[in-house]
């Protein structure tokens, strides 16, 4: 409680003092001396306390760093990335795009921030540090402490910065990139640096660590926020771990380039040691980027599962990366009109790590005006704004509607019933929302265009066969915030493997599984609890959702994650504790994260089937699987 307190003390303080130095005061000389003398009693040695004068700096003084930051080296080749990790367990970090800074404690106290520099000299930024709300100024540690991480701009931060800006009459900031390090080298108004963020990757202290992953517990530990980071032993969690940071790539509300791959044990750094420009001990893993110019002939608006319009540009079609692009990710309605981006403006698009392309900087801008909706262009509902995105608020927007159970049906695997043949079933008011699916009867599938009674029985089927659910399928098929399949899987590997025990976390709870932080855990309890009434009625209609069996059992199968489609020789449940018993896992859909489709069947016509040859996951039969076994 202390500690919040003085949080709260730090903030308000900076603010107000930002507003005094702008002119622009909202309390009294004398409610600003009480802030002051509060946080004087809770914390007498708090460095905000030391922050007096003009908030301007005539320059950012050379400082040396007593242990290099030394770069990475660098790899853009998965082959190249497995040989360098061999059999050695690795820890893999998020490599965020910003500017790397050192913090410096003395009994619990910051006392300087600076700059990477060249690696020996950096620049004094102790000021504008003050000033970055992630930096605690206090921690609960005493004697002497560094800890290194990256200071960066969020895409929400960064919309906003531009507009303050621009009413400084300072030139506007062109991107996301760039902005870190331009704010960092300011020497006047510092208050700007308000609007970036950090998150701590690294400790240097005298304490005695055996592994990577302690040193990352413990800066959690003393409040820093963190990358996502993954500890690895095995060659699929590294494929997983390089498509979830591609994914986030996409949908990430800050920059990263790749994934910092680190080995574990801190004895072989010891033995490996360092060159003169890099650590032995650790490399990054890069996403090569292929940039075009092209022309936006228009903006269309698409309405998500959670109201958000999402924006895509259609463009003039241009290769990138060795494919025909004509759709371009605009991310959201900050963005669009951040640039004031419209028909005719010639842009730059990136393609990096085969994801979908995505807008990087305005070009030439056209002679047309910039517009954007104020009607949802589902339902019509005026839209509202809120931040960086553009929202309908109907929750019985057809639209979002849809979309939510498009998902529900991808991950629960109802087959058979596509797109166009949803939108036909909500159009004959056969379905309003997901647990309508389950009051269908046969015969009312015979309603639809071109269903006779075959057709009609098998979605009928297709449908009941996914009253059964594994429990992280079911969080994903629900569309849950905040979490992948691969976090709800680490949800429940920590004991909270039934849904009355997730329904039950609490944020301290959560803040105390790896991968979450506070902004993760808080909207995945959040999303949770608004899915409550709809979870109650699933369950009302039949829905049953066992705990997911994640294996932390030793076997050949270790890890491995195997999906059935098809006829088995032997019994089912039977193959499938074999399974489990050799350390392997079962999963009831084909995902990314998939590692083998069992079958008997060299071609069917089985979704699960077709989508894993789209997904290039291995096929395999019986036969294969228990020779894994064996050997």
């Amino acid at each position: 409680m202390k500690a919040n307190q003085i949080q709260e003390l730090e903030k308000l303080i900076l603010h107000h003092k930002e507003l005094y130095y702008r002119g622009k005061s909202e309390i009294s000389d004398e409610d600003y001396d009480k802030l002051e003398l509060q946080l004087k009693k809770l914390d007498s040695n708090n460095p905000i306390l030391k922050l007096v004068g003009h908030m301007n700096v005539d320059a950012n003084l050379k400082v040396s760093h007593s242990t290099r930051m030394l770069s990475l080296d660098k790899t853009y080749d998965e082959k190249d990335l497995i040989k360098w990790i061999g059999k050695e367990d690795v820890l893999s970090i998020l490599k965020i795009d910003g500017s790397s800074c050192s913090l410096l404690y003395k009994d619990g106290h910051l006392v300087m921030a600076k700059t990477r520099g060249d690696g020996q000299w950096g620049e004094n930024i102790t000021k504008k540090a003050m000033f970055i709300s992630d930096i605690p100024k206090a921690i609960p540690y005493e004697g002497e402490i560094e800890v290194r991480g990256e200071i960066f701009c969020i895409e929400k931060n960064f919309f906003a910065l531009t507009k303050e800006m621009e009413k400084l009459n300072l030139e506007k900031p062109t991107s996301q990139r760039n902005i870190v390090a331009g704010l960092l080298g300011r020497k006047e108004n510092i208050f700007l640096s308000s609007f970036l963020s950090f998150k701590a990757f690294d400790l240097i202290s005298n304490e005695n660590y055996a592994k990577e992953q302690d040193k990352l517990k413990e800066l959690k530990r003393l409040g820093f926020d963190l990358p996502d980071f993954e500890v690895h032993n095995s060659k699929n969690k590294i494929d997983k771990r390089i498509l979830e940071a591609k994914d986030f790539m996409v949908k990430g509300d800050y920059l990263i380039d790749g994934l910092v791959f680190v080995y574990n044990s801190l004895k072989l750094h010891e033995e490996l040691g360092e060159t003169s420009h890099h650590p032995r001990y650790k490399i990054a893993f890069k996403f090569a980027g292929d940039t075009k110019t092209t022309v936006i002939n228009e903006i269309e608006w698409g309405v998500s599962r959670n109201g958000t319009l999402t924006p895509v540009a259609l463009v003039e079609p241009v290769e990138l990366s060795g494919a025909m692009i004509g759709r371009v990710t605009l991310h959201n309605f900050g963005l669009v009109q951040n640039y004031e981006l419209k028909p005719g403006d010639k842009i730059e698009i990136i393609r990096s790590g085969e994801v979908i392309p995505k807008f990087l900087q305005v070009i030439e801008k056209s002679n047309s005006l910039f517009s954007y909706p104020e009607n949802c262009p589902s339902c019509r509902s005026k839209l509202v704004i809120q931040d960086i995105w553009l929202f309908c608020e109907n929750e019985k927007c057809p639209a979002k509607v849809k979309e939510e159970i498009l998902n529900y049906m991808s991950k629960c695997g109802i087959e058979d019933l596509s797109d166009k043949r949803l939108e036909e079933m909500m159009s004959k008011g056969l379905v309003e929302e997901i647990p309508d699916l389950y009051k269908i009867e046969v015969d009312q599938f015979l309603m639809l265009e071109k269903v006779k009674e075959k057709l009609a029985t098998k979605m009928y089927e297709n449908i009941q066969k996914t009253k059964n659910q594994t429990l992280v399928q079911f969080i994903s098929a629900i569309g849950v915030e905040g979490v992948s399949m691969a976090k709800t899987e680490k949800i429940i590997a920590q004991g909270y493997n039934s849904l009355e025990k997730i329904l039950n976390l609490t944020l301290d709870k959560m803040l105390n599984i790896e991968g979450f932080a506070e902004k993760s855990s808080h909207a995945f309890l959040t999303s949770i609890q608004k899915k409550e009434p709809l979870i109650r009625k699933l369950l009302s209609y039949g829905v049953k959702v066992k705990e997911d069996e994640i294996s932390l059992g030793e076997g050949p199968l270790k890890d491995k994650k195997f999906c059935i489609t098809g006829e088995l020789s032997m019994n089912r449940s039977e193959f499938e504790k074999l399974i489990k018993k050799n350390g392997g896992v079962m999963v009831s859909s084909v995902s990314k994260n998939t590692t083998y489709l069992i079958t008997n069947e060299t071609d069917s016509s089985s979704s699960k089937f077709i989508k894993a040859k789209d997904l290039g996951i291995p096929v395999i039969n019986e036969k294969k699987l228990l020779k894994m076994i064996e050997e």
